[in-house]
């Protein structure tokens, strides 16, 4: 598969998933929409690349994130491979935040494959698709060798530096650490209480925790409106 070889390419030039065009990638592995996270030391997501670059599989990674619950905090924390070709039977108690949220889009089905250096997880390929149904053999595969594409890729990206033509993702939890801290700061709260807030206002206005960190950095959500 071409795209495998350019990954392979890049990652043997020193690049990093920063250099690395969605081209459409998604549909060569049998997924609507691909991401691919750090890891971070708590288990939890720093989205790094995406595919398309809008769209729900970016709504569902901000929201786990922000939830720190779902398929990717799982297989991070579990370092073992995830794969629910049904979401609507899945279990409601395993991802309790995460699988209402799903259902209000178009996600049906999903993988989330740990990427593994040694024993330890550094990142999570996570694949979703709108159409319940397990995948191929083949299309199997074709994830299994797109991790392994993928892992000397990660290593090679810094979070927290990322200005290449993926920063949108990576500047998603950025915008959601700020805002934390900034409504921490005026309502004289703790850091977790701030996070608990925005994600509470994320899920009853129907809104992703992006969207409602946005809106406190702007000054639309003052600190009024949180009491």
């Amino acid at each position: 598969m071409r795209f495998l070889v350019r990954l392979r390419r890049a990652a043997r030039a020193g690049q990093s998933l920063e250099n690395i065009p969605e081209a459409d990638s998604a549909g060569l592995f049998g997924q609507d929409a691909l991401t691919v996270d750090a890891a971070t030391p708590d288990h939890g997501l720093q989205l790094l690349w995406c595919d398309p670059s809008d769209g729900f599989g970016r709504d569902l990674d901000d929201l786990q994130f922000a939830l720190g619950d779902g398929p990717g905090p799982e297989a991070a924390r579990s370092g073992l491979d995830i794969d629910e070709p049904d979401l609507e039977v899945v279990d409601p108690a395993r991802w309790p935040g995460f699988l209402p949220a799903a259902a209000d889009t178009p996600a049906r089905a999903l993988i989330a494959l740990p990427l593994r250096l040694g024993t330890v997880t550094v990142g999570v390929l996570t694949g979703y698709r709108t159409a319940p149904g397990r995948l191929t053999d083949e299309q199997l595969h074709a994830l299994h060798r797109l991790r392994r594409a993928l892992l000397p890729l990660l290593l090679q990206t810094k979070p927290a530096l990322n200005n290449g033509p993926h920063a949108p993702p990576g500047l998603h939890n950025a915008e959601i650490h700020q805002a934390t801290g900034y409504l921490a700061v005026q309502l004289g709260i703790g850091i977790q209480q701030a996070l608990l807030r925005i994600r509470a206002r994320a899920v009853s206005e129907g809104e992703s925790p992006a969207t409602v960190a946005r809106a406190v950095l702007d000054g639309t959500l003052s600190a009024e409106a949180w009491f």
